[in-house]
């Protein structure tokens, strides 16, 4: 086998969530981040699809949600071959802000034990999401900073810093992963191991939750639907499926997502890997300074826009 193509770090992760204004409220309002795109889920027209990130939606800062509520979506489970976390960075000494911020506005929180030297605190979101935040010193990122909401730089979400997987065996998945994802293990501890692509640094890291005796999880409302991963160009994301299918791993074909093009499968233990290219960026169909304010449809769709518009909850953002 030859060379693999070079994964990047994160690109993005894709949640099922439940109501779409509970949604905007929680990660454009309370979170900070900026609603970079403003579509409708390929599959169901009628469901929306939020991207959020930084200023540009750039790979490694964006959350992506689909707001199921009404179409009779059941809650899922969290379990064993799932994302079961995912973690944005924020500056070190920020997490008393965050903390005052989440409880004013009636968020549940836990307080989590440090680990690998980074402080974080857990939360749930409207609909029963996990989402971490880890505070540290080594994220460079220019945040996303709103006109209103009580946000400056020194306390403002950079981007994503990891997910957490929860996995029965280890084993296989990081074989995978540094075998031909390459990533490395860059740190370990009692049931839990820390992967790192190009460094550990937030953005390029996914971490593995071992748990035996982990029930299945199941998609629904609250879980993470996947994970994706930064690659350059097409023609690596064409090489690296050829590189999956020859492992014996069932593929999707190169799928276009406007914004990105993907390849979907599932690693040994069960949680579904995306891989998308870094180009062509969100700004393809809107001006940077006009990213998430209008109802961007893909040109096949574009035909049914008065019938979506009218089938699509009702929002104010």
């Amino acid at each position: 086998m030859s060379i693999p193509p070079k994964i990047l770090g994160l690109h993005h992760v894709t949640a099922t969530a439940d109501g779409a204004q509970e949604d905007l409220d929680f990660y454009a309002g309370t979170l900070g981040l900026r609603l970079v795109k403003k579509t409708v889920n390929f599959d169901n027209h009628n469901v929306f699809h939020f991207y959020y990130g930084n200023e540009a939606g750039t790979p490694g800062t964006i959350w992506t949600t689909f707001p199921y509520k009404g179409w009779g979506v059941p809650i899922g489970a969290k379990g064993a071959g799932q994302i079961r976390t995912t973690s944005f960075s924020v500056p070190a000494g920020s997490l008393g802000f965050w903390r005052e911020r989440l409880a004013a506005r009636r968020v549940a929180m836990r307080e989590v034990p440090a680990r690998f030297g980074d402080e974080s605190i857990e939360c749930a979101d409207p609909s029963g999401l996990v989402i971490e935040l880890v505070a540290n010193s080594r994220d460079g990122r220019t945040p996303w900073i709103p006109d209103e909401g009580g946000l400056s730089r020194d306390v403002a979400i950079r981007g994503l810093h990891s997910v957490t997987m929860i996995l029965r065996d280890a084993g296989p998945t990081v074989a995978l992963m540094t075998g031909l994802l390459n990533f490395t293990v860059v740190n370990q501890m009692p049931g839990r191991i820390r992967l790192g692509v190009g460094g550990d640094e937030p953005g390029k890291v996914m971490e593995i939750l071992v748990d035996p005796a982990a029930s299945s999880g199941r998609n629904g409302l609250g879980t993470v639907h996947h994970v994706a991963m930064a690659i350059g160009e097409a023609e690596e994301q064409l090489r690296l499926r050829s590189h999956l299918l020859q492992l014996g791993l069932k593929v999707t074909e190169v799928r276009d997502r406007q914004y990105f093009e993907s390849i979907y499968f599932r690693e040994p233990g069960g949680v579904l890997f995306e891989v998308a290219t870094m180009k062509p960026g969100f700004a393809i169909d809107e001006e940077p300074a006009e990213l998430g304010r209008a109802l961007k449809l893909p040109p096949w769709e574009e035909p049914y826009r008065s019938e979506i518009e009218l089938g699509l909850p009702k929002i104010t953002k």
